[in-house]
């Protein structure tokens, strides 16, 4: 008669060195730079505020050399879809649309360490981009508007030094304004950071935390600042080509809340986004290839609560 053998005990050690084979280990001499502190929300803004417009609008891009090209882009509100009425007295909540026109031409350079970007309206605005590599870790980055109104000009110039597995900013900007955030990475996935700012000319300050969550197939991103504000994203990647989007911004100091929720379709010949938010606004922006630099908008947007509709459609030619 055969006699039962129980199997040997497993060790404790190999227990738990199997335990740490499935959960393997953080390298905290190695893990990934973040993306910048302004940018934590950058997919969720991706997939729910796409550029939208009413009207027409042509874009069209001549590029002279490699790196310098001319642009320009004819906007007119006057071929809109109005689908409510056009004359809403001054009290209603409705709102008032009176039909434009306006023209924009722009300059754009673009090398390896420094990009320019200049844009004049006929309406007398005049904005410019910069952005120039110092070295291979510290950039320096401005934008300014200028415009004919009194006190609306502003300038503002960005220091972004970029670290191993961080980051860190400094702002300057008209008014006395001044603003530091630094964003670290606590694991490969996870990143927190927080940021500072004055405003001389208004006499306010505040203090800012955020938080990133991100994997292969979703990003969590959350932040909060001592202004009240309180802003959360959610992307979550279903395949490739589809993504969907939610996001909640809360003031607790107003009680002012809006949530949206939104998918991004990518296919082979066009990109379509669109959304719908809790105040009643639905949305989408769809973008076709019809060939090889020339691409085909179509742009709708319905605020039910304001009975406001827009729409609009147009081309970009060149790249």
């Amino acid at each position: 008669m055969a006699t039962f053998v129980p199997p040997p005990p497993v060790a404790p050690a190999a227990a738990a060195s199997s335990s740490d084979a499935e959960q393997p280990k953080i390298d905290y001499l190695n893990l990934p730079c973040p993306i910048p502190y302004e940018e934590i929300h950058r997919e969720a803004l991706m997939s729910l505020k796409p550029e939208l417009f009413e009207g027409l609008r042509f874009d069209f891009t001549k590029g002279l050399n490699q790196k310098f090209s001319l642009s320009h882009r004819a906007n007119s509100t006057s071929f809109s879809v109005m689908m409510g009425p056009t004359e809403i007295p001054a009290q209603s909540a409705e709102t008032i649309k009176i039909p434009t026109a306006n023209y924009e031409f722009g300059a754009n350079f673009i090398d390896p360490k420094l990009m320019l970007f200049g844009r004049v309206m006929t309406d007398g605005r005049l904005n410019a981009r910069l952005k120039c590599d110092l070295s291979d870790n510290l950039t320096l980055k401005g934008n300014a508007q200028l415009t004919n109104e009194p006190h609306m000009s502003h300038g503002m110039f960005n220091f972004d030094y970029k670290g191993s597995d961080y980051r860190t900013q400094f702002q300057v900007g008209n008014g006395a304004l001044l603003g530091a955030s630094y964003i670290q990475s606590v694991t490969r996935n996870l990143s927190l950071g927080g940021e500072v700012f004055w405003a001389g000319q208004h006499r306010k300050s505040g203090i800012g935390y955020a938080a990133r969550y991100n994997t292969d197939k979703m990003v969590a991103s959350g932040q909060v600042a001592s202004t009240g504000m309180v802003a959360l994203s959610y992307v979550q990647k279903v395949s490739d080509k589809v993504s969907l989007a939610t996001d909640l911004m809360y003031n607790y100091m107003s009680g002012d809340v809006t949530s949206s929720v939104g998918y991004d379709y990518i296919l082979r010949q066009c990109r379509l986004r669109g959304k719908i938010d809790s105040n009643g606004s639905v949305s989408a922006f769809l973008e076709e290839r019809l060939n090889m630099g020339l691409n085909f908008l179509l742009s709708a947007e319905i605020d039910h609560r304001k009975k406001d509709y827009k729409f609009g459609f147009g081309l970009t030619v060149g790249e």
